[in-house]
């Protein structure tokens, strides 16, 4: 895959030029869109950037991020605090994002989102107050291994990191996750599976693979 040199913010102004001018594939009031990459790549940053610019152009917006959907630390962590296999099949509670964000943006759904469900510090439901996207309305939603599993996303960008540059900006605490992410990419393969793709191996000087 061919990566052109951009700056952030013209990155972000190009999805959101793209964004604006895009329709929900099957008919929704709503468009969906994944920011998808390991917590090293900073998908939420991205995230922020593109809600921003999307405000200014008058969309509303709602940002989650899949660490607010966790599953119980007696699901997620039944194989023990650091099984890279558990990490990518269990941790993320994706019949709740289902459930919880996506079906209410189904075409004729009520726009009512619940921003964020599990609270991991404390193992405890967050008790968040549902949130209504008007029609016309934009969710960013943000974190790894988003790909895969048939969310309804009318726009998939995918921030790469090459091995070397994610085990270098990966905590030494969280460095057991790196065989999960090796797997995504083997088996996912999100590069071949995204709309676009935005290396950032160095975060001053990202790439991407050009407009959609």
């Amino acid at each position: 895959m061919r990566l052109e040199a951009i700056t952030w913010e013209r990155l972000t102004d190009a999805l959101a030029e793209r964004l604006t001018a895009t329709t929900p594939k099957d008919g929704s009031s709503w468009l969906r869109v994944a920011v998808d990459g390991a917590p090293a790549a900073a998908p939420g940053d991205l995230a922020g950037r593109l809600a921003e610019a999307l405000r200014v152009r008058g969309r509303a917006v709602h940002r989650a991020g899949t660490f607010g959907f966790l599953r119980p630390a007696s699901l997620r962590l039944e194989h023990g605090r650091e099984d890279p296999d558990a990490f990518h099949d269990e941790w993320f509670d994706r019949q709740a994002l289902w459930r919880e964000v996506f079906q209410p943006l189904d075409p004729g759904g009520t726009g009512r989102v619940l921003p964020d469900l599990w609270d991991p510090v404390t193992d405890r439901a967050t008790r968040s107050a549902y949130v209504t996207l008007p029609p016309g309305g934009i969710l960013l939603l943000h974190g790894p291994f988003l790909l895969g599993h048939w969310f309804p996303f009318d726009l998939s960008v995918h921030l790469t990191l090459s091995p070397a540059a994610l085990a270098r900006r990966t905590p030494e605490g969280e460095r057991w996750t790196l065989p999960a992410f090796a797997r995504y990419e083997a088996e996912t393969r999100p590069e071949e599976a995204a709309d676009v793709v935005v290396r950032a191996d160095d975060p001053r000087r990202p790439a991407w693979s050009g407009p959609v």
